[in-house]
């Protein structure tokens, strides 16, 4: 059970990163992470700066160590020296308090020399820690510089993105619809197009009226042969013309009453007789 919560709060807190890092702002993410790494230079020059101080440290023990140790051995040798001629002036108590303070001294070499032993090795091992901390932090810098620049690069790349993103989503609004009742830009370009291409049929049409005349002409053409054609039936017939044919017909009846020789009309003697029944008809 307790495993299974575990795993459970693990996907919970993976899913719950990876929505954060979705919606967090990326140059607020890239100056932490900066600001990270610069508190990781400061701690490592802290931590070297102290093992370089410890390291001057046991320089400064060594050293002191080592005059001590030339300072004991200028004593031991005056001990030993001064021992010797209170031994030749046969001063027996002199010669004892001098042996014993040169044993004393002796005591104090030989604890001063492992001393000193000890310091040497604390201080190559000083001065080696003291080396990789440095080296670390100078690599550390080379780091931190190179991370800046990269961070200056980001940056740019960001605002570059920010504004294609920018670009993309105006130039993504123009084909699509503003509203619910707003046509779209496409709706309305192809509703002016089929407009134009209308108008233009029109304008074509009424470019054609020579055509329109040509028509015209052939079907007052026709009308008038049919007209003709009536007006042959109707005087074979011996039927007066109609109304529309009556000035023609009133004009040539005006020439056969006047008696004028010169107005009569020629006719052919199919239709003459047709000409000597109109009169009586009139009568």
């Amino acid at each position: 059970m307790i495993k299974l919560f575990r795993r459970f709060w693990k996907y919970v807190t993976a899913g719950a990163n990876q929505k954060f890092n979705e919606k967090a702002d990326p140059k607020i993410q890239l100056e932490q992470a900066l600001t990270e790494a610069q508190d990781q230079h400061r701690r490592l020059k802290e931590h070297a700066a102290n093992v370089i101080a410890q390291q001057k440290q046991t320089e400064l023990q060594l050293n002191r160590a080592m005059t001590q140790l030339e300072k004991l051995n200028s004593n031991a040798r005056q001990a030993v020296m001064m021992a010797d001629q209170a031994q030749k002036g046969g001063d027996a108590a002199k010669v004892d308090q001098y042996t014993r303070a040169a044993e004393t001294i002796a005591t104090q070499l030989i604890s001063t020399e492992a001393q000193i032993e000890d310091l040497k090795k604390t201080h190559y091992n000083a001065t080696q820690a003291a080396d990789q901390a440095k080296a670390a932090v100078s690599q550390n810098g080379q780091m931190l510089q190179q991370k800046l620049a990269e961070r200056n690069k980001l940056l740019g790349q960001l605002e570059q993105a920010k504004m294609q993103e920018q670009m993309n989503k105006a130039m993504s609004s123009l084909s699509e619809t503003v509203g619910e009742d707003v046509p779209t830009l496409n709706e309305v370009r192809d509703k002016i197009e089929a407009r134009y291409a209308k108008a233009q049929g029109m304008s074509e049409l009424s470019e054609g009226g020579v055509e329109s005349s040509l028509l015209e002409i052939e079907q007052a053409a026709a009308n008038v042969d049919a007209q003709a054609r009536l007006s042959e039936i109707r005087a074979q017939m011996g039927i007066a013309p109609s109304a529309s044919e009556a000035p023609g017909v009133g004009a040539g009846t005006a020439a056969v009453g006047s008696g004028n020789p010169a107005a009569e009309p020629v006719t052919s003697p199919e239709s003459e007789p047709a000409q000597v029944q109109q009169p009586q008809s009139e009568a």
